[in-house]
């Protein structure tokens, strides 16, 4: 039996402190504090509920006799890698510089083909990506419609990886 998905309803991390985690995602990253509550299956834990932007939730956990450590999380199985959110171009182009003021060190912005990325980390050590897709859909076309094109595209024209030139052909194709 398949249980078909519908989207991320939500994602939730383990956090440091309260006050810590308010402090970067709504803070800097500019997500609001949607609501807080006691974790209903740990009392002692608080339940942050933020907003990255799409109306949807992203949680932490947290406690307040946890402290934030920088540490970078280990890539093991079952950890996360990193958490990308979308961005627009303006505010792409201008973040390395802003972190960097903010005290976060940062990649700047680094070419993925149909993306750009910058990739810095949270104060608990969690990397973070800011990503701007290279393009716009076509009218009544989704992202995803112009990234599987694209990527036909590449595979019939021998490419690792997806470029600029296969963004291009598959919202012209999706276009006409």
């Amino acid at each position: 039996m398949e249980f078909p998905t519908t989207g991320v309803h939500h994602i939730t991390l383990i956090g440091s402190n309260r006050q810590d985690t308010i402090d970067f995602y709504e803070g800097v990253l500019g997500m609001p504090l949607i609501f807080e509550q006691p974790n209903l299956d740990v009392p002692e834990e608080t339940h942050l509920y933020f907003d990255p932007g799409d109306g949807r939730l992203m949680t932490f956990f947290v406690r307040e006799d946890r402290t934030t450590d920088p540490e970078e999380v280990p890539e093991v199985v079952g950890n996360v890698h990193h958490l990308a959110f979308a961005v627009d171009r303006e505010t792409h182009d201008h973040a390395a510089q802003r972190l960097a003021e903010l005290g976060y060190p940062n990649t700047g912005s680094i070419d993925r083909g149909f993306m750009d990325s910058l990739y810095f980390h949270d104060p608990n050590g969690l990397r973070i990506e800011l990503a701007v897709y290279k393009f716009t859909p076509p009218p009544g076309r989704t992202t995803t419609d112009v990234l599987a094109a694209a990527h036909r595209i590449r595979l019939e024209r021998g490419a690792d990886a997806i470029a600029d030139e296969h963004l291009a052909a598959a919202v012209a194709e999706l276009t006409g």
